[in-house]
């Protein structure tokens, strides 16, 4: 018998819980969803890394066409500053100075003619006609720079109204061989360029284009706004220079106005830098329609995953169930409701090698109803039944240890095993089952039980059907000796002790 339940629970299939189920399920969710949201952020950075790449390509571009139109400019009045030093200079005729001085000057209509003044800050010269009117720049920002400080260099103004039309003034100081001032020489830039150069652009109309000096004087800007130019962003507390470095990006709100933008600086060194800036609206618009459309795609499978996992929850639950409800079936005994023989091997098989394990005594009482033979014999079969039934509800109110089995051996025999049970300990419940028994029968039945008792310590070289034939002598001797008593088996000699 015990062999062929060690076959069938050898030959059991692996079954998977609703909970494992509903865990790995979680898991799989949990780790897809992970994937999924990485993927898409490293679609953002993807998005984001282009957008920048491409607002570099353009403030790079921006800034080396105006670089190269400040630097030829700038040689045209480093050309004119110096033929002022020519001794011939103040001699010859007003057309041959002209052509002196305005030779290589570069010539663009959206450059202003170069103009020259003395010391004291009076128009001198001026390349647009032989006799210029009187003008006086002494309290010009272009020209205090250059008259208080010998070193300035090239110098670029503010933005301004120069000679009837919004430009940017460029200058740089005339000295003599001795470095003393002598003088100015200026020329402008006019915005018509900066728009020009815009248009020429394909541009979203959100973009923005900034033109602004080392100081962070914005010099132009697109979309053009008047209130805008000229505003110095160093006077801004909530602007830090760290905001933007050289050839570095920003993302947020940015100094003029509350569109969140990607800004890009340029990395050039010359005396104006460019900011290239895309709303991020637009810069993750693709990227959010994308997102969409996989987080849609995504929240269906996840749904659909969720809710077969439920519905296989559902029903392995209820397989379980039954199947738990037919192995109890299986195990118990349809007229006691105690243990079957089938459940009694394997239980005991199971405590037997616990014990030996833990080194702890493992109990055993084998429990036979007196005389049921005569008795099932005079009132019948279901008399005997109720007998019999009585006597497991005595069982069963005597052993109420979570690990104690109790169980009908067979016919009118039944067995209880005690884990971790002393035979004095035994020998107190068999004699609690007899008591009750005993007690009960005085109501009519009239019947009684024998019980045999066995208890040790398993060991290596031992087995569970030494325990079963001790507790079967002994019950046997309990019988022998007038029945309705309790006996207990002595081991390992296996003598018998009342």
């Amino acid at each position: 018998m015990l062999s062929g339940w060690r076959d069938v629970t050898a030959r059991r299939p692996w079954r998977i819980s609703a909970k494992l189920l509903i865990i790995s399920s979680v898991v799989t969710v949990i780790g897809f969803s992970a994937i999924c949201v990485n993927v898409m952020l490293d679609m953002r950075r993807g998005e984001e890394a282009l957008a920048r790449q491409t607002l570099e390509n353009l403030a790079t571009t921006i800034d080396a066409d105006i670089s190269r139109n400040i630097e030829v400019y700038d040689l045209s009045l480093k050309a004119v500053a110096s033929n002022m030093l020519l001794p011939e200079i103040a001699t010859v005729a007003k057309p041959i100075r002209q052509l002196i001085l305005f030779d290589h000057a570069t010539t663009a209509r959206h450059f202003g003619a170069i103009q020259v003044f003395d010391a004291d800050g009076k128009l001198t010269i001026d390349a647009s006609t032989l006799d210029p009117q009187a003008e006086n720049r002494a309290d010009e920002d272009y020209f205090t720079v250059h008259r208080d400080n010998p070193g300035a260099g090239l110098f670029i103004s503010r933005p301004m109204l120069f000679r009837g039309a919004y430009s940017i003034v460029l200058s740089r100081r005339i000295s003599d061989s001795d470095g003393g001032f002598m003088g100015v020489v200026a020329g402008s830039i006019r915005f018509s360029y900066f728009h020009e150069l815009f248009e020429r652009l394909s541009l979203d109309p959100d973009d923005t284009i900034t033109v602004l000096k080392r100081d962070r004087t914005i010099m132009m800007r697109r979309p053009f706004d008047l209130d805008v130019i000229g505003k110095n962003l160093g006077t801004r507390q909530d602007w830090k220079p760290d905001n933007l470095r050289a050839g570095g990006s920003y993302a947020g709100k940015g100094p003029v106005d509350v569109t969140p933008r990607l800004y890009v600086r340029s990395s050039g060194s010359g005396p104006l830098f460019v900011v290239a800036g895309k709303p991020l609206g637009a810069v993750f618009q693709l990227w959010q329609k994308e997102a969409y459309r996989i987080g849609a795609v995504v929240v269906a499978l996840i749904l659909f995953m969720l809710g077969s996992t439920l519905v296989l929850a559902r029903e392995i639950g209820r397989r379980a169930e039954a199947e738990s409800k037919l192995e109890e079936m299986a195990t118990t005994d349809a007229l006691t409701g105690l243990r079957n023989r089938r459940k009694f091997d394997a239980v005991i098989d199971i405590e037997w090698r616990r014990a030996m394990r833990e080194k702890t005594p493992l109990a055993l009482l084998m429990i036979d109803t007196d005389h049921f033979k005569a008795y099932n014999d005079t009132f019948g079969h279901q008399a005997g039944d109720q007998v019999l039934v009585g006597i497991a509800i005595c069982i069963s109110d005597s052993v109420r240890r979570a690990g104690d089995c109790a169980a009908r051996y067979g016919g009118e025999e039944f067995a209880v095993l005690l884990p971790n049970t002393s035979a004095a300990d035994a020998f107190r419940i068999a004699e609690t089952i007899r008591a009750k028994v005993q007690g009960w029968s005085d109501g009519g039945t009239g019947s009684t039980v024998s019980c045999g008792i066995a208890s040790l310590v398993p060991s290596a070289g031992m087995d569970w059907p030494i325990l079963v034939a001790a507790a079967d002598k002994a019950l046997y001797a309990a019988k022998a000796g007038g029945r309705n008593q309790s006996v207990v088996a002595s081991l390992p000699q296996l003598s018998l002790v009342a």
